[in-house]
């Protein structure tokens, strides 16, 4: 099964949760929990999940779970989806 990789800076503890993709191929994540007991980690599961559609258990951290700067494993074909919307 293929996966996707990629790479996401989190910025915690915001008064929304938003997901971008910026120019250079990475993405911004935005997420409202605080990045203590991995809050902000799970929030960014769920919120990754939401966006490709699959569920949180095809979303994974491959490394950087305590910085802020992540790469994510996306399991299946997930990934190669654009959201409709």
């Amino acid at each position: 099964m293929a996966a996707t990789i990629i790479q996401v800076k989190v910025k915690p503890n915001a008064r929304q949760t938003s997901l971008q993709q910026l120019p250079d191929g990475s993405w911004l994540a935005t997420v409202r929990s605080a990045a203590t007991e991995g809050k902000a980690n799970r929030e960014l599961i769920a919120l990754l999940a939401d966006h490709f559609r699959c569920p949180k258990a095809a979303v994974s951290i491959k490394s950087g779970a305590a910085s802020r700067t992540k790469l994510i494993r996306v399991e299946g074909h997930y990934g190669d989806k654009e959201r409709a919307g």
